[in-house]
């Protein structure tokens, strides 16, 4: 094998890593953020699982967060939540960063 194949099989590997690790803070961004909009819906007990599972299932709709944020935001217009659209970007965007801090701690 070639110094060029070693370097093509390690960039692979880096992106496919990269690939798995993105998936997992996505995941696990999409329940804290379930979560949190749980209780704004006040959704509560066994519910709450349900619920992140519907986030989760969103997220699945399209590339980007855009169909995560639709569900969200439709969930609290139709319960009449009073949330900006600010307020809740800003809240994907630091339940990503609690994701990302979660997962690196355990590895």
């Amino acid at each position: 094998m070639t110094t060029f194949d070693n370097r093509e099989k390690a960039f692979e590997k880096k992106f496919a890593l990269d690939e798995e690790l993105k998936f997992k803070a996505e995941a696990r961004r999409n329940n804290l953020l379930a979560a949190w909009a749980a209780e704004k819906l006040g959704i509560s007990g066994d519910a709450v699982a349900d619920y992140k599972k519907e986030v989760r299932r969103a997220d699945l709709a399209e590339a980007g967060d855009e169909d995560v944020f639709r569900k969200v935001r439709g969930d609290f217009d139709a319960k009449g939540v009073t949330v900006s659209d600010e307020e809740l970007r800003e809240k994907m965007v630091s339940c990503m960063e609690q994701a990302i801090t979660q997962i690196e701690s355990e590895s």
